[in-house]
This record gives structure tokens, C-alpha cells and sequence, in this order.
């Protein structure tokens, strides 16, 4: 039953986007050896605890460190999902990552413009704001 009970976790943190803008700088555990607090930790911990181990351990510990897919593209599946949610809130921290995972600026561009046409031209035009300003950086 534990095993069911984490899967359901995983599953539904993916599947509402709770990718967390800017939560961690890299995919790292709860507390490093030097006992130092992860960013989830550093921005929610106190406020809701619960929620940044489950980001520490399962979301970024597991879930973004499972084999069967690539770093980069897990980073194009949570973005497109994101931009469709339109959970735009998370896309900043969420585009970064993909650049560093990989993924061209011309692929993110190209997927924008691609998801328009699925996921809707707000959706895209929402999303290109938030690219727009990664491209400023």
C-alpha cells in the first residue's frame, strides 16, 4: 500500500505541474552533506514542510533522476505541460532548466509555437512573455 500511496504522489505532482518556480538550482536532495537547506526547503519549508521534502525527495529525487528518460527531455515534456496548463507562474524557473538540460532556444521557440496550435494562442502568447524575458537574461 506505501508503494501505491508514493506512485499516487508522484503522479499527481507531475500531472498538476508542481514543478515549483526557481525550488531548486539543481535537482538535488533535502540537505546536502553540509547540511545546508535545498531551495525548496529554503523558500517553503517553513510554511508548508511537508510539500518541500516531498519536492526534495520524490519530485526531484526520484522522479527527475528516474533512467528511462533524459534530463532534457523530461525538461520538454514538464514545459509543454506547462505552457498547456498555463501555468505560467512556473515557466521561467522551468525554461531555465531545459536550456541547461540541453534544449535550444530555437527548440523551446519551435515548441511555443507548436503548442499554439494544441494547447491554444494564449497559452502560446503566455508562454512566449515568460520566454521573452529568459531571452533578456
Amino acid at each position: 500500500m506505501k508503494m501505491f500511496t508514493l506512485n499516487l504522489i508522484r503522479i499527481s505532482g507531475t500531472m498538476l505541474g508542481l514543478g515549483m518556480p526557481a525550488l531548486v538550482q539543481a535537482q538535488t536532495p533535502a540537505v546536502n552533506a553540509a547540511s545546508t537547506p535545498s531551495r525548496a526547503q529554503q523558500l517553503m519549508g517553513d510554511i508548508n514542510p511537508k510539500l518541500a521534502e516531498l519536492t526534495d525527495e520524490v519530485l526531484l529525487g526520484d522522479v527527475w533522476e528516474r533512467p528511462g528518460l533524459a534530463k532534457r527531455d523530461r525538461s520538454l515534456v514538464t514545459v509543454a505541460a506547462l505552457i498547456a496548463l498555463n501555468r505560467s507562474e512556473q515557466l521561467p524557473f522551468h525554461l531555465s532548466l531545459a536550456v541547461k538540460n540541453g534544449v535550444t532556444q530555437a527548440g523551446l521557440s519551435e515548441m511555443i509555437t507548436h503548442l499554439a496550435f494544441y494547447a491554444g494562442w494564449p497559452a502560446a502568447a503566455s508562454a512566449l512573455t515568460r520566454f521573452a524575458s529568459l531571452n533578456d537574461q
